[in-house]
Parts: C-alpha cells; sequence; structure tokens
C-alpha cells in the first residue's frame, strides 16, 4: 500500500513536471522560436507535435490517446495484480504511466503535444519532452525488468493456474516413486 502511494505521489510530480516546463515553454516561445541552452549540445525549440516520434501518424490523436490509455490501464492492472514486484519494474511502471499521462493530457487539452527538447546540434534528432524522456527511460527499464528480474512463475508466463495444479499434483505422484523404477514390496 504504501508503495502504491509513493507510486501514485512520483506518477504526480512528474507529471507537474512535464506540464510545468510544456507551459513555460509555449507562454515564452512562439512556435518554431529556438534558443541554444548549451551550445553545439541542446537548444529549446517549441514544436507543436501532432503525430509521433519524426512527425509519423500525424493529425491521428485518437490513435494515441486510445493505445495510451490501453497501455496505463494495463500497467495499472498488473500493479495492483502485484506482477510488478521488483524496484526495477515499479519504477518503470511509473515513468510509462507519467509520460502517458502528460503527454494524454497536451493531446486532450490541445490536441497536439508541446514539444522543446532539441538535441540536433548533435545529433540528427526529433524534438521532444520530458514526458518522452519518461516513457523512454521506462521502456528501457521495463526490458531490463522483464529480461532479468520478471517471475515468470508468478506472472504465469509458463503455465496456467489450472496446469499448476495437475503438475503439482503429478509431481508429488513421482516423488513418493522409487528413483531405480521398482515397485516397493
Amino acid at each position: 500500500m504504501i508503495t502504491t502511494i509513493i507510486a501514485l505521489a512520483a506518477v504526480a510530480l512528474l507529471v507537474a513536471a512535464d506540464q510545468i516546463t510544456k507551459l513555460l515553454i509555449s507562454s515564452h516561445y512562439e512556435v518554431g522560436e529556438s534558443t541554444h541552452v548549451i551550445s553545439g549540445l541542446l537548444d529549446f525549440t517549441y514544436v507543436q507535435n501532432r503525430g509521433a516520434a519524426f512527425g509519423m501518424l500525424s493529425n491521428q490523436r485518437w490513435i494515441f490517446l486510445v493505445l495510451t490509455t490501453a497501455i496505463i490501464i494495463g500497467i495499472c492492472w498488473l500493479w495492483f495484480r502485484n506482477y510488478i514486484e521488483h524496484i526495477t519494474g515499479k519504477t518503470s511502471a511509473v515513468l510509462i504511466v507519467a509520460g502517458g499521462i502528460g503527454n494524454m493530457i497536451d493531446r486532450i487539452a490541445m490536441g497536439y503535444v508541446v514539444d522543446f527538447i532539441d538535441v540536433s546540434p548533435l545529433f540528427d534528432f526529433a524534438v521532444f519532452n520530458f514526458a518522452d524522456c519518461c516513457v523512454t527511460v521506462g521502456a528501457v527499464l521495463m526490458a531490463v525488468y522483464v529480461l532479468f528480474f520478471l517471475d515468470e512463475k508468478k506472472f504465469g508466463l509458463l503455465q496456467t493456474s489450472a496446469e499448476s495444479v495437475e503438475n503439482g499434483a503429478g509431481e508429488a505422484e513421482c516423488e513418493s516413486e522409487p528413483s531405480d523404477g521398482q515397485s516397493e514390496n
């Protein structure tokens, strides 16, 4: 219960940080305006993103809203069913949910996502925002969690509950038989 309260507080703080940074950019910059923050490394460039990364699926906000909602509901379901146990998985879930909510707020309220973090002076990359950073780091952590920390038996990836009961009974029978295959007299 305490972990869930901490997670909800973290989600709220991350969403607030995302929305505050977007509000600051959109209220102080004109669309397309750019400022060097760290010369040759980082600019703040105000972009209204109506699609996904690199402008893909432009003006398809309902697709993103439905997909984001499904992912958030799925992660919350896994959380409350106690399938996400390790700190890596919990941190991942918090980051993905916070980033998803941050961008969802923009899509619902304005029809686009405010992007402003521009690393194109160093890399030829799309402009993004704090919520995108949360989702990206969360996705990487989720991959680490699934690869190294996920308890597959508890999660039920290998067996259903009914199969577990059957196999458990079968294992008990096997244990009572002698290992050399001969029956006891």
